[in-house]
């Protein structure tokens, strides 16, 4: 992970970065808890744990260079097997771009798990 964002984000660009986590892991939360309401028939609606799944990963910030890529397969999908709202189905397209390019900021798992550590050694 630190492989791929020199670094993970803080101040304003990491707060952006946050509420864009949030809006599109929320958006993917409430898509597939809505496909569980309808009650499909077993195999689509286990399909509804992907963007459950995926959508809980974003918020977290967990491996977000996978879980955006999801974002954007989910959506193109979500495109093809049915005609939803556009405009939902381009601001996640945007939100699974920008989140692979920019990475999850300060705020994320990753940014603890995979961010340069400051390691202090004591005086002698």
């Amino acid at each position: 992970m630190r492989r791929l964002f020199s670094t993970f984000a803080f101040g304003g660009p990491g707060l952006g970065l946050l509420l864009m986590r949030l809006v599109a892991g929320i958006a993917l939360i409430v898509h597939g808890v809505e496909i569980f309401r309808t009650g499909q028939p077993t195999e689509p609606a286990v399909l509804g744990l992907l963007p459950i799944g995926d959508g809980a990963l974003i918020v977290v910030g967990l491996w977000t260079p996978i879980a955006g890529s999801m974002v954007l397969i989910l959506a193109l999908c979500s495109t093809i097997a049915k005609n939803p709202n556009p405009c939902s189905v381009i601001y996640l397209i945007t939100f699974g771009i920008a989140l692979v390019l920019l990475g999850p900021g300060r705020w994320s798992i990753d940014a603890h798990l995979f961010g340069w550590k400051r390691i202090d050694s004591p005086n002698r």
